[in-house]
């Protein structure tokens, strides 16, 4: 597999994981203001599941444009990266609250409203981000996927 395609289907992929981690994290803090544990527990364990694969993704598709990263200390923050660049770090927060969450014992730890909102604010950013690439998403689609040109 070329490494264009490998870089396109890791994006690809991101777009239900996020979707799915976004969604699963919603219900768990739902499941939260309830009173049955097992409920609680399953979204817990859900997101957590898909949580897990969207940070591996997020990792590849970092790892994948380091080169943006490195341009940064050289060519300086433009207007346009802006938003990955809060995106990026704002990623990077949530990851270690999470890890962070793993160990916390209980309920109602200030670290577990701060990832809450933490993935709210990377929602919003995440959903900016894939709006401004959707053409390329779609054409990648068509070309990696479908194999057409």
């Amino acid at each position: 597999m070329d490494r264009s395609r490998l870089i396109y289907l890791t994006d690809l992929m991101l777009v239900p994981v996020f979707a799915l981690s976004f969604y699963t994290g919603i219900e768990l803090h739902v499941a939260g203001h309830g009173n049955n544990h097992e409920i609680w527990h399953n979204w817990a364990a859900f997101h957590v599941i898909t949580s897990l694969l969207f940070m591996l993704l997020g990792f590849i598709h970092m790892k994948s444009h380091w080169k943006w990263y490195k341009g940064l200390a050289s060519t300086g923050k433009k207007n346009k990266w802006k938003i990955v660049l809060l995106l990026s770090i704002v990623f990077i927060s949530l990851v270690a609250t999470g890890i962070g969450l793993f160990f916390v014992h209980g309920v109602n730890f200030p670290i577990g409203l701060f990832h809450y909102k933490n993935g709210l604010i990377l929602s919003i950013l995440g959903l900016q981000h894939i709006f401004k690439r959707r053409k390329f998403l779609y054409r990648g689609f068509i070309t990696h996927v479908l194999g057409k040109r």
